[in-house]
């Protein structure tokens, strides 16, 4: 995978649905059309995240159905919701078989040349806390989880629950009640340890790379926080430690993106996790403004470039719906053109406003918005040019004049590889100017073009102001996507 990746997340079950229903007959992941592989790959993306695809739990959708919160939460997702829209959690996993309703692992394996054919890899879950009630281990292997007693199960039947004769811990993190739908695996058993390295070295032979959900919960540190005596003895060695070196072995280029949060990114980065989740970048450009997100984006390079951007995923509220106006347009910009992987969610580019519950095979009709739509075509155009992918990216620094404070909403950096870029965005819904450098002093002595088609702006500014501080004014939410070219060569080009 290039070293800044684009990534495509896909709901599998929704998106095949959609797709069976607008050609009249089933699809699965073996049978989608190649105009839709084509379009996917047109808007420029690495690797498709084929959210859900492995066996649904029977067992997890009974303990949906019979839960009213949850229920509650489909009705207001899609207001004809059924109870056969409910196919289960797709982190309920039974087995690490594609589900037969999505073409079984002989779909997958035509999926995956499909999008190989067309130079994009292929994404998949991987759920290291918890299993399904009637996955195979559960009967098999009791020593594989977290157990419980009656009493247990007596006094705090939310967080215990009885399969066959034994009482096992149902899963949770440290923070909230547990969920009732899955079971606890066991971070410090050496016998799971050994299990799971071999259903990774399986599920590597099918795709280029895992999403770990909740990757964090299995830390040595936060997972005995979490169940103290009740697991098994602490061994010296991480689970992650002892588990992805394993696999790497066997698949060099394999990719484990971990779903992290706390604060754990860093930790979880020298565990071996190519990419991690960059939650607090979301945070602060949903709640903070200018100075946070460049105090963020300061950190060390290394530890940015392995930071996975987005505005949203499958368990964040829909962009359209959290960020308002040209607050959605700034903050798409502000992360699909930092280092790092950049995910973009289907139905982000049409503004889809209705996040939907894992554990629901259909969503709502939504019209889709043409302009937003156009936006991210003009910005994905953009973003081809494969110094994204490959290049070099660096903070920019922004700064004012004494007394005024306006360039503190404005956030800048720039990509260098065969082209050059700068891109500065204001983080703020009041007008913002300031003095912009690049970091580069080659640019001195000479005149650049800086064109940003997303804007249709074409601007001819002298080097040295470029590395001294370019006058940049932009109005709330507004941003430049400027591609620097020397004058020299545009004027050789026209000619």
């Amino acid at each position: 995978m290039r070293p800044h990746p684009f990534i495509y997340e896909i709901n599998s079950w929704v998106w095949l649905g959609e797709l069976a229903r607008r050609e009249g007959r089933p699809i699965d992941l073996g049978g989608v059309p190649d105009r839709d592989w084509d379009a996917i790959a047109a808007l420029g993306f690495d690797a498709v995240w084929l959210m859900g695809v492995w066996e649904r739990s029977p067992a997890g959708i009974a303990v949906a159905l019979d839960n009213p919160a949850l229920v509650e939460s489909f009705g207001r997702a899609l207001p004809d919701y059924r109870a056969e829209d409910v196919v289960g959690s797709p982190y309920c996993v039974r087995s690490y078989v594609v589900d037969a309703q999505l073409g079984g692992n002989e779909g997958l394996a035509a999926a995956r040349d499909a999008l190989a054919a067309r130079g994009l890899g292929v994404i998949l879950d991987f759920v290291p806390n918890h299993v399904a009630p009637d996955h195979k281990w559960t009967e098999a292997h009791p020593e594989y989880f977290v157990t419980g007693s009656d009493d247990d199960l007596a006094g705090d039947p939310g967080s215990f629950t009885r399969i066959g004769s034994r009482v096992l811990a149902n899963g949770r993190d440290p923070y909230f009640p547990a969920w009732p739908d899955v079971v606890q695996l066991d971070a410090f058993s050496p016998a799971l340890r050994g299990a799971v390295v071999e259903t990774l070295r399986d599920v590597a032979g099918r795709c280029d790379g895992v999403r770990c959900d909740m990757a964090m919960l299995m830390l040595s540190d936060v997972f005995e926080r979490t169940w103290g005596d009740r697991a098994a003895p602490r061994p010296p060695e991480e689970y992650w430690d002892a588990v992805i070196p394993a696999v790497t072995a066997d698949h060099p280029d394999f990719v484990f993106l971990a779903e992290a949060y706390w604060d754990l990114e860093w930790t979880l980065q020298q565990h071996g996790f190519r990419f991690c989740y960059d939650k607090r970048l979301y945070d602060r450009l949903v709640h903070e403004g200018g100075d946070e997100v460049r105090g963020h984006l300061s950190g060390d390079v290394a530890y940015q470039e392995r930071l996975v951007r987005f505005v949203e995923n499958h368990d964040e509220p829909r962009a359209a719906a959290t960020f308002p106006g040209d607050k959605a347009r700034a903050a798409a910009v502000a992360t699909l053109t930092q280092t790092g992987a950049r995910l973009v969610h289907e139905g982000q580019l049409e503004g889809r406003t209705v996040q939907l519950p894992v554990f629901l095979g259909r969503r709502p009709d939504e019209p889709p918005d043409a302009e937003l739509r156009a936006f991210y075509g003009r910005l994905l155009e953009a973003l081809s040019d494969d110094v994204f992918r490959d290049g070099s990216w660096r903070l920019a620094e922004a700064r004012g004049w004494p007394g005024d404070e306006r360039w503190r909403s404005l956030v800048a950096w720039t990509w260098e590889g065969a082209s050059r870029w700068l891109v500065v965005v204001n983080l703020a819904d009041a007008t913002a100017a300031g003095l912009v450098s690049v970091p580069w002093d080659d640019v001195r002595g000479r005149e650049w073009r800086l064109a940003d088609t997303t804007n249709a702006v074409d601007l001819v500014r002298a080097g040295d102001d470029l590395r001294d501080g370019l006058y940049v004014e932009l109005r709330p939410w507004r941003f430049h996507l400027f591609h620097l070219t020397p004058l020299e060569d545009t004027d050789a080009e026209a000619a």
